[in-house]
């Protein structure tokens, strides 16, 4: 398949702002606070309106499997021309009926059209462009981008962006590989991936596969529903046979549904994630012996919460 390709030989082989990038390092991370120290709750339960952000209906992606939804953001501001043929395929029908197709341990879930390479069974995908450019990575001028203070080891800079992890190297900017991260699957060719198979990293950050493949979102509910989920008998975890594979129902935006809950993603520009991302450097609950005085933004929980009715 297309999206087979690539994916094959890629297997083998507080905050600081934008406008002041510097590089962290071990020696000028800071140190372990040792001040009080509220609890995650404690914090969560002081934020106000203001600390968090409605997820858009227009990228909010709903996808039934297996008789439960899994929740997506999509991410325009990263990827807008693959976010916009995913709309529009989304809005077209052309998921409904569809299978996930593959799914290998600690890597990833993938879902599209199993006869993808047959030109006489593949599902038709419209009017959308089949060929658009690859969005591996865009300016950072221009972008909210709040840098953790600890080193990354696969970029300049590590932190976030409308509550997407993200990436820096100081001009540049992109979503990076962490677990519930939403990709294209493309073959070699890098303008291959028209947005018509998706897939979710399950496992271990795969970063090697950062600015390789345009990442177009985030799962911010549902994983439970895709991780379980018995490993394909093929090569790289793919389905052999029809019946392996399991079904989506249906898969719509949620500004096409009236009954769609309404999410909030917690700002990640905001003073109550600076604090929950501190607490997440230095655990100092009773449990920990030592506070390990550093994490990574795959380490990161950006809290998300359905949205208050009064």
């Amino acid at each position: 398949m297309r999206y087979h390709a690539l994916l094959t030989a890629l297997l083998m082989g507080g905050l600081t702002a934008c406008a002041t990038l510097s590089t962290p390092t071990a020696a000028t991370a800071p140190a372990a606070s040792t001040g009080p120290q509220r609890s995650n709750d404690e914090i969560l339960k002081s934020t106000t309106a203001a600390d968090w952000r409605t997820v858009s209906p227009e990228n909010l992606m709903l996808m039934d499997v297996a008789g439960k939804t899994v929740m997506i953001e999509l991410a325009p501001s990263f990827a807008p021309a693959h976010v916009a043929n995913i709309r529009t395929l989304t809005r077209n029908g052309y998921w409904d009926g569809l299978a996930i197709l593959r799914s290998h341990e600690n890597y990833v879930v993938q879902w599209g059209d199993p006869n993808d390479e047959d030109p006489k069974l593949k599902r038709s995908t419209g009017t959308v462009n089949n060929q658009i450019p690859a969005e591996y990575e865009r300016p950072l001028q221009g972008l909210d981008f709040k840098a953790l203070p600890d080193v990354d080891g696969w970029a300049r800079l590590g932190g976030f962006s409308e509550g997407f992890a993200a990436a820096s190297d100081g001009q540049s900017a992109w979503l990076t590989h962490c677990y519930g991260a939403v990709g294209v699957g493309r073959g070699n060719p890098p303008d291959s991936g028209d947005g018509s198979s998706l897939y979710v990293v399950i496992g271990q950050a795969p970063r090697n596969l950062d600015r390789n493949i345009t990442v177009v979102g985030r799962v911010l509910s549902g994983m439970e529903v895709l991780t379980p989920l018995p490993r394909g008998t093929g090569p790289l975890g793919f389905y052999e046979k029809a019946e392996q594979r399991a079904p989506l129902t249906r898969v719509r935006l949620a500004a096409e549904d009236p009954s769609a809950p309404r999410l909030q993603v917690l700002r990640t520009d905001s003073a109550a994630f600076a604090e929950l991302t501190e607490n997440r450097r230095n655990r100092r609950d009773t449990w920990y012996v030592r506070p390990a005085g550093y994490t990574n933004i795959c380490n990161v929980t950006v809290p998300i919460r359905t949205a208050p009715t009064n």
